[in-house]
């Protein structure tokens, strides 16, 4: 883990404050108490409960990201990793009056408890609060029964759950017996197990305890604590979830069997990242999960979140939650939809994800729709354009037989200033086309027919000039569909290729800033369609592509990794590579229709 911080020593004093009034200045609901790290919504009602959580900072979002409508009246924050005092909670408690009752909702660290306690006590004897309890989240389960018997279970990310449910219970004016009630029964319902690859590091501490490369933490806390279990050599992800899942699930287990899940219950999965792993990661951990509690524990979750929701500042690591909201609902006498809802209902809280809210994985799905990439419109006989299919075979024969020649000077000049692959690219791409017409392609003479077959074979050349031809040939084959009222006798009717080519080549400039000078295929390309657009002859859009080729001899790269790999010296005296494939293929057609 990297010791490095923007803010280093003094960050244990100056980071929080920084981050608190940052967060306060983006929302203008909030204020801040800045001696006593308070955030509160100013729009707190206090004819509805107060809910009042905190502790120390490192876990952002939680739990400053989560005041607002719906969620939190107010937080107080500690320093890094350290509970706030009993004056920071009764100045939260102050701030935020509640004519029902205030909340606080902790995680059960021995810190937390003591110094929320005490503010409760304080706020019930000095009038703060007529009613004021604490309801601490135990929801993980690495330690086991026997170990947390005296001291209650760790709390983990999935106090959130209780949280969002509250919040919302709340703001519904839901009486302060009745949060106090469904609260608890959601709190009994939960289960954690985190797992971490390295400890996190606190800005100016030093951490003494090395986990090693090939080593996996399971049972990780939110705190740097040693984990209940160190895995070496490293698992594989597939057996560390099932690991996970097992402490989580197996009701055989009577150490850790604290939540029973039923089939055909209502659950909620929540996948929190510990602050060092990437959103792509932490959504390819959720997927394993998913799958397994599926296959292995016929567990298919209800809800499901996937974010940073409690983090431990930047820790390599995650946690796996499961609520059981069927049971929570039987024991507080509510329903389930109603705790869905209460789960799902909209805060103004800024950290929440209400992308999720208001939705259920049991909710009908829209069908996902079947798209055909490789269907197009049927050409009518009256839009198909039809030429001597010998001569139409023999040019882009020739064409591709040119460019297969030039192969090897085409791979050798690339490795100079490229990455070597235009020559095999070309070969590649002209190989199949004349397998293609091989099976027959340019029979019928339709020069659609053969424009789609050979746009499907460049589809799959890949590289810039991949790209390039396939964006100049579908733009060309639209353009050519456009004119309706030509009617070649051959290929070679220059009423239809020039302005279509030349429609083709704007179409293709709308995509690319190479110009003529630049050193690329378009040095060919414009000369010869600009040629081929006044003049109307082949044989002249040839020529002018052939000088243009060898120019390319003395152009300094512009465009791609040439640009910046070759810098002078005798490669500049070597032509293009795609400005000559493309040269060799407009003379290979020329030749072949003489």
């Amino acid at each position: 883990m990297s010791t490095k911080h923007y803010f280093p020593e003094t960050a244990v004093n100056t980071l929080v404050p920084r981050a608190l009034k940052a967060l306060c200045a983006a929302n203008p609901s909030f204020s801040l108490i800045e001696d006593q790290r308070v955030v509160l919504n100013n729009a707190h009602n206090r004819s509805q409960v107060s809910l009042i959580s905190g502790g120390g900072s490192g876990h952002e979002p939680a739990w400053s990201g989560y005041v607002g409508d719906g969620l939190l009246s107010a937080v107080a924050c500690g320093d890094i990793f350290a509970s706030p005092s009993m004056k920071q909670v009764l100045a939260a408690i102050a701030a935020v009056p509640s004519d029902k009752g205030t909340i606080l909702l902790i995680t059960n660290y021995t810190g937390d408890k003591l110094h929320f306690g005490l503010a409760a006590e304080r706020a019930l004897a000095g009038g703060f609060a007529g009613k004021c309890i604490v309801l601490p989240a135990t929801d993980d389960v690495s330690i086991g029964r026997s170990r947390s018997e005296k001291v209650g279970r760790r709390g983990l990310a999935g106090n959130v759950i209780t949280m969002k449910i509250l919040g919302a219970a709340a703001a519904k004016g839901y009486s302060f017996e009745r949060c106090v009630e469904i609260g608890k029964a959601v709190n009994e319902q939960l289960v954690s197990i985190g797992s971490v690859l390295d400890h996190c590091h606190v800005p100016g501490r030093q951490n003494h305890d090395e986990i090693g490369d090939h080593v996996c933490v399971i049972g990780a806390g939110i705190h740097n604590e040693p984990g209940a279990q160190k895995i070496s050599p490293f698992p594989s992800v597939e057996d560390l979830i099932s690991q996970l899942l097992a402490l989580l699930c197996d009701q055989n287990d009577p150490e850790r069997a604290f939540v029973k899940f039923n089939e055909n219950d209502d659950n909620v999965l929540l996948i929190n990242n510990y602050g060092g792993l990437s959103t792509l990661e932490l959504g390819a951990l959720t997927q394993e999960t998913l799958a397994q509690l599926e296959t292995k524990w016929n567990i298919k979750p209800t809800k499901i979140y996937s974010a940073m929701f409690e983090t431990s500042l930047n820790g390599p690591g995650f946690s796996i939650t499961l609520c059981n909201l069927t049971t929570a609902a039987n024991k507080s006498k509510a329903s389930v939809s109603e705790l869905m809802k209460l789960l799902g209902a909209e805060t103004k809280a800024p950290s929440w994800p209400n992308v999720l809210s208001n939705t259920s994985t049991k909710e009908a799905r829209k069908g996902t729709p079947v798209v055909d990439i490789e269907k197009r419109s049927e050409v009518s006989a009256k839009e198909d354009i039809k030429v001597d299919p010998k001569l139409l075979n023999a040019s882009i024969r020739l064409a591709c037989e040119r460019a297969i020649a030039a192969e090897p000077n085409l791979t050798k000049w690339d490795m100079v200033m490229g990455d070597g692959d235009c020559g095999e690219g070309v070969k590649g791409v002209s190989e199949s086309i004349l397998q293609i017409l091989d099976n027959g392609a340019a029979k019928s003479g339709s020069i659609f027919a053969v424009l789609q077959a050979i746009i499907d074979a460049v589809d799959d050349m890949g590289g810039t000039l991949g790209a390039i031809f396939g964006i100049l040939l579908a733009a060309f084959a639209t353009s050519i569909r456009s004119q309706k009222s030509i009617s070649p006798s051959d290929i070679t009717s220059m009423d239809l290729l020039a302005p279509s080519l030349a429609h083709a080549v704007e179409s293709l400039k709308q995509h690319t800033g190479a110009r003529v000078g630049d050193r690329t295929v378009m040095d060919v390309l414009l000369p010869f369609s600009e040629t081929l657009e006044k003049e109307r002859d082949l044989g002249k859009a040839v020529k002018s592509a052939e000088t243009a080729a060898e120019g390319t001899r003395d152009l300094k790269p512009k465009f791609g990794r040439a640009s910046y790999v070759g810098a002078g010296g005798e490669e500049q005296r070597l032509p293009d590579p795609g400005a000559w494939a493309l040269m060799e293929m407009v003379k290979g057609i020329y030749d072949a229709s003489k």
